[in-house]
């Protein structure tokens, strides 16, 4: 296990697609524990393949110590509710800065896990912000271009001054 370089904003990596993984091997295992040790180390509650700068949609979310680590390969959102809620987020490629973003309150996702075996799961509060938000970004979807421009100026403003500091 590794801690890997996390990619910065405004990296231009972080805003293409990710590759669908068809691999489901010891690399790919290796690759999960790296992330799941770097998103330790950031410290945060979710990671991407693409934050460690890896074209592969692999998502490694750990929102409870208890439960532990899960590991998402391929993830898909097949169904959203209407409800939406308001949750801040931030990045561990953006670190020191973060900004409510409104999401969908409850989806349920496609996935395969590190056999390639085919699952769903169901999400709602935190877990379906996080689910939402690591996605986008195998999309090439950074999350700050979910807020208003101005709020997305204001935020890269002070990410800049922070990182020069």
């Amino acid at each position: 296990m590794t801690i890997r370089p996390i990619v910065r904003y405004p990296d231009p990596r972080l805003a293409l697609p990710a590759e669908p993984v068809t691999m489901f091997d010891d690399a790919l295992r290796e690759l999960t524990q790296d992330l799941l040790e770097t998103m330790h180390a950031a410290p945060g509650i979710g990671i991407t393949a693409p934050h460690i700068g890896v074209s592969l949609r692999v998502v490694v979310l750990e929102l409870d110590a208890r439960e532990g680590p899960r590991t998402y390969v391929n993830p898909e959102i097949i169904q959203t509710s209407p409800e939406m809620i308001l949750h801040k987020e931030g990045s561990v490629s953006m670190p020191g800065v973060n900004d409510e973003v409104e999401r969908h309150a409850r989806v349920r996702i496609r996935y395969q896990d590190l056999d390639g075996n085919m699952q769903t799961e169901e999400s709602d509060g935190l877990r379906a912000v996080c689910h939402q938000h690591e996605i986008d970004q195998l999309d090439g979807m950074f999350w700050i271009r979910r807020l208003s421009r101005i709020k997305r100026e204001r935020l890269i403003k002070r990410y800049d001054k922070i990182s020069r500091t």
